[in-house]
Order: C-alpha cells, then sequence, then structure tokens
C-alpha cells in the first residue's frame, strides 16, 4: 500500500474512518470523503490526508469527488466504496427512503465505477472496494431498505469482478456483521437484538479489508460464522428462512 492513492467514502467515523487510518498507516496516500466536512478536514489534518467534503453518491458528487482525487494524488489505486445509510423500515417505508437506500448503498458504487474503469482499464489495474456487509449475503430484520440494497450493493461488486478480473480490477467486498458505529446504535430492538452482542470494533474491520488486499481475496468476512450462515443459507433456503422467521418472531416477542 505504500505511496498508492486511496480514497474512501464516509470516512469522518466509522468504518470509513479505521480504513482512512489504516491505509494511511500502511503508507498510503489517503482522500477522506464525507458529507460532515469539519469532520473529514480534522481526520484528513490528523493522519496526513486530503480532505474532500461532498456526496459520495450523485452523479455530480461522485464525479468531483474522483476528479479531485486524481489531481489530488495523480492516480486512484484503491476506491473504497464505504458511505452508506442503515434505513429502518418495512414494505411500508417511504419511496424517499428506498429511494436514498438504493442510492447511496447501490447507486453511489456504479457512479464511481463510471468514473474509474474507463481509466482503470486503460492502464490494466485499480481496485474497488465495496463495503457491502453481511446483510449482502443474508438479510437484515427490521430494515427492508437496508437488506435489500446491500444484496444490490454484492451482486454489483460480484458482477464487476467478473467482468473486469482478467483485465486487471481487483474488486473486495466487505461483509461484517455488527460493527461499534453509530449506524448499529441507531439500528433499533432488531439491530441490537440481532448484532450487538457480537459487534466488533471498526478497527478490525479495517484490519481484515488492509490483510485482504494483500491476499486479492473478493469476499472479505471480518465475522468467521458468516460464511457457515452464507453456506447454510445456500444449502436450505427453506430451513434458513424459517429459522430467519424465528427470530422475527422473537424480536416481535
Amino acid at each position: 500500500m505504500s505511496g498508492a492513492g486511496v480514497v474512501v467514502t464516509g470516512a469522518a467515523r466509522g468504518i470509513g474512518e479505521a480504513m482512512a487510518r489504516a491505509f494511511a498507516a500502511e503508507g498510503a496516500r489517503v482522500v477522506v470523503n464525507d458529507l460532515d466536512a469539519d469532520a473529514a478536514r480534522s481526520l484528513a489534518e490528523e493522519i496526513g490526508a486530503h480532505a474532500v467534503p461532498g456526496d459520495a453518491a450523485s452523479e455530480a458528487g461522485v464525479s468531483l469527488l474522483v476528479r479531485s482525487a486524481w489531481e489530488l494524488l495523480g492516480e486512484v489505486d484503491v476506491y473504497c466504496a464505504n458511505a452508506g445509510v442503515g434505513t429502518a423500515g418495512t414494505e411500508q417505508a417511504a419511496e424517499e427512503l428506498w429511494a436514498r437506500a438504493w442510492d447511496v448503498n447501490v447507486m453511489a458504487h456504479v457512479r464511481a465505477a463510471r468514473e474509474l474503469l474507463p481509466g482503470w482499464l486503460e492502464r490494466g489495474s485499480g481496485c474497488f472496494v465495496a463495503t457491502v456487509s453481511a446483510a449482502g449475503l443474508l438479510t437484515m430484520l427490521g430494515s427492508a431498505p437496508y437488506a435489500v440494497s446491500k444484496h444490490g450493493a454484492l451482486a454489483f461488486a460480484e458482477w464487476l469482478s467478473a467482468t473486469y478480473r482478467h483485465r486487471g480490477i481487483r474488486v473486495h467486498a466487505v461483509c461484517p456483521q455488527g460493527v461499534r458505529t453509530r449506524m448499529l446504535h441507531e439500528s433499533g430492538p432488531a439491530g441490537q437484538a440481532l448484532l450487538a452482542a457480537d459487534a466488533i470494533e471498526p478497527g478490525t474491520v479495517a484490519a481484515a479489508v488492509v490483510d485482504a488486499l494483500r491476499g486479492d481475496r473478493f469476499m472479505i468476512l471480518p465475522h468467521g460464522e458468516v460464511a457457515d450462515y452464507y453456506a447454510a443459507r445456500a444449502a436450505d433456503p427453506d430451513r434458513w428462512l424459517a429459522g430467519m422467521n424465528k427470530l422475527q418472531r422473537g424480536i416481535e416477542a
């Protein structure tokens, strides 16, 4: 990672902050992005990075971020699409909440790839890191917009890897369960019941990301048990769904 140009979105706190710190400690040249401009600038000053505050989801915001990163770093070697929203609710969640979840958790990744891929493909290398969450592999009770959009984020990461791996593009999907962040704190009764007991620190996730980039592993699972849950889901979907429904009934009770 020494000397690599790295962009981390949603980097003012939580997993994004931990990744920015970890990459900077490895000798990377880092661009810190977040909607919270003051927090982004404060972190950048602390770790010797560049701050490019702004929206990492909209077309205009992503385009500005990538262009600014190129100007500051000379090249973007690693792009961490980490910004996300943890919208709670059922199918009855408001249209704007569904749209926001899809925009930030999925389309932000698509828009970043549009900006990055032409240059990466021309030079034959590039690394895209998508913060997906275990919800993208499994589901998230109590949060339909989050669960559905995170499945979309995983699907897009898989597609990128399957399509461009032979052309030098590396893709990683980061899929932790509970992480001690503000998003977990605000996840409501379902999130607390399912995730709080086994929650890990953001730094543990960041360390797993750095390690996976060295080994070029697509799936990054800071909670190793998620692999077993994912295998059980694929092997017997009906049994897995029955188990998840049992958890749902327990939450309701």
